[in-house]
């Protein structure tokens, strides 16, 4: 079994700047092949009236006349994904740095295997559709939102909503706190926090429900390279660098507060 060092804080800081950088950059340069995004776009709508589940149309609507909340949900997209992924990194290296290494991985092979999802299934988002009838909630409601709406919609891929980055991180984060965290509400909150992203991109109508299964999808694969590396999961590893791998009592400093 490989055994993770300690992480260095430059290197780490330095190496999530030079990576999100490089997955934007990326991100952004997959061809905006809109009349091909729109088809699979009506694609994925198609298939989901048929498979039964085809109701972000009514959530959207429904979640967009409470004004308060939707306004909430607007700020939560555009925010929460980067804060809470950082914050749970940040953690990890500070009283788990046996598993953050392993941890990283996953979070970086997720991200770059769904580049691969955006270049070869380019997706209009249900706001985008043509005849949908979404709501554009940050539109509609002027807030700062989505980099994908308003002012700031030239600045980002419109068209690469397959997978769902903010159900692979956020499922990461809840996964990550709830295998880890020793208070129980605490990991509770972990479990809540998914689910309540997978509410907020339909309700915000940024993503289909399979667009989120894209996303788990992208986890599933990025846990397995973490697997294949370290010859476990993440969470197995000894909480500090160089133990072996067995069971040992939590600090009380370990904590998610």
């Amino acid at each position: 079994m490989r055994r993770p060092r300690r992480p260095r804080l430059w290197f780490e800081i330095l190496l999530i700047a030079v990576s999100y950088w490089t997955y934007s950059l990326i991100r952004n340069a997959v061809p905006e092949q809109k009349d091909k995004a729109l088809r699979n776009a009506d694609w994925i709508w198609r298939t989901e009236h048929h498979l039964g589940i085809a109701v972000e149309q009514t959530v959207n609507h429904a979640v967009n006349s409470v004004t308060w909340l939707i306004i909430g949900m607007n700020y939560y997209y555009a925010t929460l994904h980067f804060i809470m992924t950082l914050g749970v990194l940040v953690w990890l290296y500070r009283w788990h740095p046996g598993r953050y290494a392993a941890a990283r991985l996953v979070l970086f092979a997720t991200t770059g295997v769904a580049l691969v999802g955006y270049y070869l299934f380019p997706l209009a988002p249900p706001r985008l559709m043509r005849d949908g009838h979404f709501v554009d909630t940050v539109m509609v409601h002027h807030t700062w939102g989505s980099m994908a709406s308003g002012d700031l919609k030239h600045m980002s891929n419109q068209y690469a909503a397959m997978p769902s980055m903010h159900i692979g991180w956020s499922l990461w984060c809840g996964l990550t706190i709830f295998t880890l965290a020793s208070v129980p509400w605490v990991r509770v909150l972990g479990l809540l926090y998914p689910m309540t992203t997978l509410l907020v991109i339909v309700s915000t109508a940024n993503h289909f429900w399979l667009d989120a299964v894209g996303g788990v999808l992208c986890l599933g694969f990025g846990f397995t390279v973490a697997r294949v590396w370290y010859r476990a999961l993440p969470y197995a590893l000894p909480r500090l660098p160089g133990r072996t791998r067995t069971p040992e009592p939590e600090p009380a400093g370990a904590t998610v507060s």
